[in-house]
């Protein structure tokens, strides 16, 4: 997977490479995280996939993540409560979210300072900026802050070993609607929520984490009108 830039809101600072990625500090010299207005997403030139009109309830812009000619490459939508970090268990409990993420299918190709090469983006790409992505709201209310930077480090490193085997026994296979059309999706819990990761044909590669919200009943759509989510 190809990381050319860290979203603020779900990567961490000391985050390990994505799977087939190159240095992500160097991905953050070379490209840029743009906080979600209407405008960066209109320069993706690719179509954005958020939560189906089965869900009724708030949607918000998150975060645009870009390489280092400006091309968008990934970005993320919110769904539900706006997840923060939060020490009192019973208060993360209450949260009720679902963030989509949207990653551009992309061939091997040179970066963007024609130093290198970057590898193709795949679901694992998507299932990496999940994984992380869910880390990024979670706190376990019995660390300290001065331990949870060593916990992340290690659940960090745990969710890129996971996101580079899709196949492996921590993951198993959901089939959900996308634009109505049943498509397969790799899946897995853990005490902190859920991640999920698939491609569609519509050329891109679907993400999302959440907790409070079923994954079973979700269904994605591509994003037409940002109307909603502004």
């Amino acid at each position: 997977m190809e990381t050319t830039s860290r979203l603020t809101a779900q990567n961490t600072a000391n985050e390990s490479p994505a799977p087939g990625a190159e240095d992500p500090h160097q991905a953050e010299r070379t490209g840029t995280a743009a906080q979600g207005t209407p405008d960066a997403y209109a320069r993706a030139q690719f179509p954005w996939y958020g939560l189906d009109d089965a869900f009724t309830g708030p949607r918000w812009l998150m975060q645009v993540g870009s390489a280092a000619d400006g091309v968008v490459q990934h970005g993320s939508m919110g769904h539900g409560d706006e997840p923060s970090i939060r020490t009192e268990a019973t208060a993360v409990e209450k949260e009720r979210f679902a963030v989509v993420i949207t990653v551009a299918a992309s061939p091997v190709r040179r970066s963007g300072d024609g130093t290198g090469v970057l590898d193709a983006t795949t679901a694992s790409s998507a299932a990496w900026l999940a994984g992380s992505g869910l880390l990024a709201h979670t706190w376990p209310p019995q660390l300290d802050h001065t331990l949870r930077d060593d916990w992340l480090d290690q659940q960090t490193e745990t969710a890129f070993e996971l996101a580079d085997d899709l196949s492996g026994s921590a993951w198993s296979t959901l089939s959900l609607p996308v634009d109505g059309e049943p498509t397969t999706f790799h899946y897995r819990e853990s005490e902190f929520g859920w991640v999920l990761a698939g491609s569609t044909h519509g050329g891109v590669h679907i993400g999302a984490y959440g907790r409070g919200m079923s994954a079973y009943g979700l269904g994605f759509s591509e994003v037409r009108d940002l109307g909603p989510y502004v």
